[in-house]
């Protein structure tokens, strides 16, 4: 009677793999946790370099007009939102008591669905996508996310201490 031997062939290549895999997968979800919902300073796109510059984007003006929103007097808070998005919900309420608590300031909700068109031109990957905009309609900061409400009271505080003239 032989003795029973269990081969214990690892497979190197596949736990090499699966390795690769993990650390790709923490590295991108930690970088995608500390850019969430962060504003930053942004224009109208992120055009790729290859791609032809919109009227808008040229220009640097958001467009308002063709969405049919009408601009605060002091700022507009924008949000790009689908009816599918559970973050988008808690989004709009943010944007709503924001400018609820600043005279001269708008949120407003758009449907990124119904304009397809210039989510594409202002290059929107996801919902929510908040832009925050000065009186004139230019971009001033942008966020892909849920911003947290202290930062988007900073964006909105930027734009109206000017104003205020202190």
């Amino acid at each position: 009677m032989r003795p029973v031997v269990l081969e214990t062939d690892v497979n190197w290549f596949g736990l090499a793999v699966l390795a690769v895999v993990l650390m790709l997968a923490t590295g991108f979800a930690l970088w995608r946790r500390r850019t969430d919902g962060r504003l930053r300073a942004g224009a109208t796109t992120g055009a790729a370099p290859d791609a032809a510059p919109s009227a808008h984007a040229s220009a640097g003006i958001f467009p308002a007009a063709e969405l049919g929103l009408t601009l605060g007097d002091r700022a507009t808070l924008v949000q790009f939102s689908t009816a599918f998005c559970q973050p988008c919900r808690a989004t709009r309420r943010v944007l709503a008591e924001v400018a609820d608590l600043v005279d001269g300031v708008v949120a407003a909700d758009v449907d990124a669905e119904t304009h397809l068109d210039i989510v594409r031109e202002l290059h929107i990957l996801r919902t929510p996508t908040v832009f925050v905009l000065d009186a004139t309609g230019t971009v001033v900061q942008r966020a892909s996310g849920q911003p947290r409400k202290a930062d988007v009271i900073a964006a909105v505080g930027a734009l109206v201490e000017p104003a205020s003239g202190k």
